[in-house]
């Protein structure tokens, strides 16, 4: 899968080739290997724009990187399970979770979203940001995400809609790119969809200030 853009800014597998590889954990094993922090550590904009309209309970974020998300949600007061395919990422965001001292309001769940099964757990938020599995796989994504948002809950996707900005990516991250409504398919029939467009936003690229969109759904279930 490619995380194109986490925490503000950061682009995974930025460049003109996209190996298979690339979309799949030992990449992102290798890429949480070295030192150096990924990604900004600040939490995504729709994040901070739905969640803070709603009350704390529990979350589940999918692809949750080195934990930016997680951290920013731990603070507002919610029980977060960060979950993503990488070990390494997941060691990392431990890591910042215990610094950020929201330790005891997080915990980790190593999982790939592609074949995501909650067993039974269910949120009462369940997100994801700027996680495009290859071949347009994020409506299947979704689909399995929905079954995790406890009734009265919601699910928050979102990621980057197609844009000539991102002319300089493969043709394997373009494809990956979706539109909020391409999605509405995965909702089941107790989900009300409260969301859904493509919200501007301003980006940073190469030094220059960019204007790009945020596909965003946000659905709710029904108690």
């Amino acid at each position: 899968m490619s995380r194109d853009e986490h925490n503000h800014e950061h682009e995974h597998g930025a460049g003109a080739a996209a190996p298979a590889e690339m979309f799949e954990p030992d990449a992102w094993d290798e890429r949480y290997s070295g030192d150096a922090q990924v990604w900004s550590g600040r939490p995504n904009a729709q994040l901070v724009a739905e969640a803070s309209a709603l009350s704390p309970g529990s979350a589940l974020d999918v692809g949750c990187g080195e934990g930016g998300d997680v951290i920013w949600l731990a603070q507002q007061g919610w029980h977060v399970t960060g979950a993503d395919f990488s070990a390494n990422g997941l060691a990392r965001a431990a890591r910042h979770a215990e610094e950020a001292g929201v330790a005891d309001r997080t915990d980790w769940w190593q999982v790939d979203a592609r074949t995501f099964d909650p067993a039974g757990r269910q949120f009462d938020l369940v997100t994801t940001h700027f996680l495009h599995p290859p071949e347009a796989g994020m409506v299947e994504v979704a689909r399995r995400l929905a079954q995790a948002v406890a009734p009265g809950g919601h699910l928050l996707v979102v990621g980057h809609a197609p844009s000539p900005i991102f002319t300089h990516l493969s043709a394997s991250h373009r494809d990956a790119m979706f539109l909020a409504e391409d999605l509405l398919p995965a909702l089941p029939a107790d989900f009300e969809a409260v969301v859904v467009e493509q919200r501007p936003r301003s980006a940073v690229r190469d030094g220059a200030t960019v204007d790009i969109e945020d596909a965003t759904l946000l659905a709710r279930r029904a108690r």
